[in-house]
């Protein structure tokens, strides 16, 4: 598109959600365990889909709505992923696009279907997901676009594609590629269960790549086999440059420097549906270190971008969160 600065190019999942209401007694029905992420085959995520209630659909994949949040803060953002050129392929594409967001990739003409999550939203806000990965963990080596990269101030890797060698290795050189031009390296760890499966090869990841990493508490925990919360902010120490830990309604904990920065949790409105944020979360924090703000103000930004994204059904923000920040002071 252009060869100016980008503030933030990602590398993720290219998935497109579908969104429902559904009571405890139907996600027992479906075998789904509550709260988290089951991975699903095709004739799976057909007979759910058909099965559930009526559903929103929009483009999600927890990189892509970093992106999308980046972007309603004023950043510059680009995301690489992999879509197929059918109608969720399609969907993704004029979603993300529209944000503002660089997405040039070409979509893939033959192989599996574009991604898609099936997430069903709990009378508690809670999100239980079942996602069917598609095309989109094909993305290898050969997807990376490394002009892209060199534009970037920092490269955003996704968790969630660790699980396949061949997104690994693009990991690997999109991160030599960063950190050749300059640009800084961030990680999100995704999901626990994602950490349990591969807690050996993202602790060589933190160690030899990653400047900036997020995580929750259950997946920092799993990282490093901690016994507490407080046990893991001990051993992460010194491991990477910064390390953004979230502990939903308690707020996160910022460490750099030797130093912890407390942050508070910020309440926009009634909790509705948590989708999206520890997504939406980094996009604060992203957003306010690429500007140079100072790592408590970044926190600020963080807090605030994952309130507004629990406020309302979806992933990504329902309002422009630059307009947020200004009515907040920030």
């Amino acid at each position: 598109m252009g060869n100016d600065r980008l503030d933030v190019v990602g590398i993720g999942n290219a998935i497109v959600d579908v969104l429902a209401q559904a009571s405890d007694s139907f996600i027992e029905e479906q075998d789904l365990p509550k709260g988290s992420m089951t991975l699903i085959d095709m004739s799976r995520a057909e007979s759910l889909y058909n099965a559930m209630g009526p559903g929103v659909e929009v483009s999600g994949g927890s990189c892509a709505n970093t992106m999308a949040g980046l972007a309603s803060l004023g950043g510059r953002g680009g995301f690489i992923g992999k879509v197929r050129n059918d109608q969720l392929g399609g969907i993704f594409r004029h979603d993300i696009r529209a944000t503002g967001i660089e997405f040039d990739a070409a979509a893939a003409t033959m192989g599996p279907p574009t991604a898609r999550c099936l997430i069903l939203v709990s009378p508690d806000a809670q999100r239980t997901m079942a996602t069917y990965l598609g095309i989109s963990v094909e993305l290898g080596p050969e997807d990376v676009d490394h002009d892209l990269i060199r534009r970037a101030k920092v490269l955003y890797l996704e968790g969630y594609l660790w699980d396949s060698p061949a997104a690994k290795q693009a990991f690997v050189e999109a991160a030599e590629t960063a950190r050749a031009a300059g640009a800084k390296v961030a990680l999100t760890l995704s999901d626990p269960f994602c950490v349990d499966r591969h807690r050996e090869s993202f602790r060589e990841l933190v160690d030899g790549h990653v400047d900036l990493l997020f995580a929750n508490e259950a997946e920092i925990v799993s990282l490093y086999e901690a016994s507490s919360f407080e046990n893991a902010v001990q051993q992460v120490r010194g491991h990477c440059e910064i390390a953004a830990l979230t502990r939903s309604e308690k707020g996160s904990v910022i460490l750099a420097d030797g130093e912890a920065h407390q942050v508070e949790a910020i309440r926009i409105g009634d909790l509705v549906d948590t989708t999206g944020a520890g997504d939406l979360y980094a996009a604060g924090f992203l957003y306010g270190y690429t500007q140079g703000r100072d790592l408590p103000t970044c926190g600020r930004l963080a807090s605030l971008a994952a309130g507004e994204a629990v406020s309302h059904l979806g992933p990504r923000p329902s309002r422009s969160l630059a307009e947020l920040v200004r009515s907040h002071g920030l």
